[in-house]
């Protein structure tokens, strides 16, 4: 989509003040002095370090985050724990000791309850139900490990004999050659390598690749059975009442949405903006059905925002996910010719549509061999972009390193972490670096219930001038239309993070989120936080700017200002918790 001008334009560290999803093709320019530019020619210094840790060798890329890439998946689990009664440290006004999810601070300020997010909402290990069938890509469907042959044949293989039943495509150590692409079509499908420095993957094609990835999970879904809500959805609550409960049953997966009004664009102060999806239902939160008593559904996730009776709220039956399926302990890298790369838009490594329970881990970018031995690519992992989840819901990005993307200039490219229209998605423990915007919400309404947890972001340039390769620093980000009640925690920004009204960039973003939390933030990049209604800051560290104001065009009906909670100056110790989602999942668990 063509991105119209107007105010906001692009976040950066600079500035100041329907349910397809083509891809978010435009951004804004920015008009601050080339002064505050920045580039990356010549040899990156940084990426994934030969050894497969996450980032910059490990620990170090992470700034104390802990690097976990090539461990088996289950191994992990996101279960959280809670802080020690009696812990010397402060505690937020809006958390106190004896939170409850119905905790409503001064001012009618609260912080959701954002425990759900990941898969199987954060309450087991990843990859729990996936079978013991093992198919060797390279002893089975004999895939080339040297890279000599094209090995894309030979993965399809496997993954299709895979989908039969469900199973782990293993991936033997060895430089695996890509020259087409890769899809996994079917539930309980594992496409899982032996270390991100040992098993790699390196994708050749670029002609053809705009909005398109090499390697896509999932199907298109269908929303059927509409029953429109006869009393108005509050949020923080678990219960809707429906026209026609007896049309669902527990279990059943559903969508909540509504449509986007003349009136709800003119609540929200949105008239001229908000135009690419008014008058269309939008599905704002993927849930499922627990139980069903009378008019009433009890849904796994509270809902977060208004769904009213004036909008057409109603519940929708989905089907068509793909459900089980994961990526692992895998190398990957696609870079090309500087101008092969610029001619695409939109290329990811991994796609992730209509999934729910699903899950990347242990996945690492690397320097692509098909990257030619000149200053602009020497060294490039990335054509553009890494991950994206698309109206996917319980999914979780973990222990991942994406960096060093080719093309990031404008029509949505070099995002590397992307979720758009996603429910309860946590992205823990990943760095981005060196692309547009390294962790991004972008394109369309229902965005929610998505944390990013302990990343760390560095690096990010709005390239505006491609044979330079150089632009306006580029923040993290809400990127598109009013990413509702989604947390930023315990992370290191070291380029930032924006929440801002967006205003006709990007074909009418506008309000770019609101009820958001930025929680316990590390780094020595800017918050820009001006977000629609309530928005928080809370625990900045003194490194960090913050800017709040709404007297800017990017602040236009932000008000009131979000809060922003500092360190006190008499702190005893660290803020408490120091995790918000890890005390929120261990309270919601009875850990």
């Amino acid at each position: 989509m063509a991105c119209g001008g107007g105010g906001g334009g692009e976040t950066n560290a600079a500035a100041t003040g329907s349910s397809s999803v083509p891809g978010d093709s435009s951004e804004g320019g920015s008009s601050e002095a080339a002064t505050t530019m920045t580039g990356m020619t010549g040899t990156p210094t940084s990426g994934a370090s030969e050894t497969g840790a996450v980032g910059t060798s490990g620990e170090a890329a992470t700034g104390g985050l802990t690097s976990m890439a090539g461990t088996d998946a289950g191994d992990s689990t996101t279960a959280g724990t809670s802080d020690l009664p009696g812990e010397a440290g402060w505690r937020s006004v809006l958390y106190p000791e004896d939170w409850t999810p119905e905790f409503t601070g001064p001012e009618g300020r609260f912080l959701h309850d954002f425990s759900y997010a990941g898969y199987h909402n954060g309450e087991t290990p990843l990859a729990v139900d996936v079978p013991g069938l093992t198919i060797d890509v390279v002893e089975d469907h004999g895939a080339d490990p040297d890279g000599g042959e094209d090995a894309t044949a030979a993965f399809q293989a496997a993954l299709d004999v895979a989908a039969q039943a469900g199973g782990v495509v293993q991936v033997p150590a060895g430089l695996y050659r890509i020259d087409g692409s890769l899809a996994v079509k079917a539930s309980r499908v594992v496409l899982r390598g032996v270390g991100a420095a040992q098993s790699k993957l390196r994708f050749t094609r670029f002609e053809g690749m705009s909005y398109k990835s090499h390697l896509t999970f999932g199907a298109p879904l269908q929303l059927t059975d509409e029953s429109l809500l006869t009393v108005d959805g509050a949020p923080r609550s678990t219960t809707v009442q429906v026209a026609d409960a007896g049309a669902f049953k527990p279990g059943d997966d559903v969508a909540v949405g509504f449509v986007i009004t003349p009136e709800f664009v003119d609540e929200h102060g949105m008239d001229g903006t908000w135009m690419v999806f008014n008058d269309a239902w939008q599905a704002f939160f993927w849930r499922t059905v627990v139980a069903v008593e009378g008019d009433t559904l009890t849904l796994d996730v509270p809902l977060r925002y208004p769904a009213k009776l004036r909008d057409q709220a109603s519940v929708k039956r989905v089907s068509g996910y793909v459900r089980e399926v994961g990526v692992e302990a895998l190398g990957v890298a696609d870079a090309v010719g500087w101008d092969d790369a610029w001619s695409q838009n939109q290329v990811h490594i991994v796609s992730m549509r209509g999934v729910k329970d699903a899950w990347v881990q242990g996945v690492s970018s690397f320097p692509s061999p098909g990257a030619p031995d000149e200053p602009m690519t020497m060294g490039r992992h990335l054509q553009s972009s890494g991950v994206e989840v698309v109206q996917s819901k319980r999914v979780t990005i973990a222990d991942t390193y994406f960096g060093l993307a080719e093309n990031r200039g404008g029509n949505g490219n070099g995002y590397l972490f992307e979720v758009s229209q996603s429910s309860e998605v946590l992205v823990r423990d990943c760095v981005g670096e060196a692309g547009r915007h390294n962790f991004i919400q972008n394109w369309g309404f229902g965005a929610t219930g998505i944390v990013w947890q302990r990343i760390h972001s560095k690096d990010g340039v709005a390239v505006a001038i491609k044979d330079l390769d150089f632009g306006l620093p580029g923040l993290s980000e809400f990127h598109h239309s009013l990413a509702t009640a989604n947390l930023i925690d315990q992370s290191v920004l070291d380029d930032g993070w924006g929440a801002v009204n967006r205003n006709a960039y990007s074909s009418g973003a506008g309000h770019s989120a609101t009820q958001s939390a930025i929680w316990n933030p590390d780094g020595v990049g800017v918050i820009r936080s001006r977000q629609y209604g309530h928005g928080y800051v809370i625990g900045p560290h003194d490194k960090l700017a913050i800017e709040t104001s709404v007297d800017g065009a990017d602040g236009k009906g932000s008000a009131p200002e979000d809060f922003v909670e500092p360190i006190p100056a008499d702190a005893p110790g660290p803020l408490i918790p120091g995790s918000l989602y890890d005390d929120q999942l261990a309270r919601r668990l009875g850990n």
